[in-house]
């Protein structure tokens, strides 16, 4: 949780904004095997998550999904849209309130390799083939479900709050 002071000088907790990516490439979709942030090991470490992370102060939400794609896997992106806003309150496995919004995007070309601490591993999974889902981080699995379910039936999108 954020503290902050407004005018009125009480502090207010406030939700983090981070964004999480289904990164798609030929049917299948990119994730990363979660390690660590200056020498410590982060949430979920070893676990397979979606791309992502916090929104930076001054970028919209596209820019923030561009800049954690190439930062944590060096691809760039295309056909970019929003698929859900995950405002869950008690989301599991998290220290924070995290509201997350999930974008689906085409991975499109990888320029260099991605040397970012915060991925062990990268590595393409088939739908139909993905990890176990005590080996996927927070709610990504559910993420992940709900897209499978969207490419069958074209349900409208964004999807909002808690499925």
């Amino acid at each position: 949780m954020l503290k902050c002071n407004f005018e009125d000088g009480n502090p207010v907790l406030l939700r983090h904004v981070c964004v999480d990516t289904l990164l798609i490439r030929d049917g299948q979709i990119l994730l990363n095997k979660r390690g660590t942030f200056g020498g410590r090991k982060i949430l979920e470490y070893g676990k397979w998550g979606l791309i992502g992370g916090f929104v930076e102060r001054d970028e919209n939400l596209e820019q923030a999904v561009s800049r954690e794609v190439m930062e944590e896997t060096a691809w760039s992106i295309d056909e970019l849209f929003l698929f859900r806003i995950n405002d869950n309150p008690n989301r599991p496995k998290e220290d924070r309130q995290n509201i997350s919004f999930v974008y689906v995007a085409k991975a499109k070309e990888q320029i260099g390799k991605s040397d970012d601490e915060e991925v062990l591993s990268l590595q393409w999974f088939a739908l139909d083939k993905l990890p176990k889902v005590e080996e996927i981080a927070f709610d990504h699995g559910e993420n992940i479900e709900l897209y499978k379910k969207w490419l069958r039936e074209q349900f409208a999108l964004p999807v909002m709050g808690k499925i």
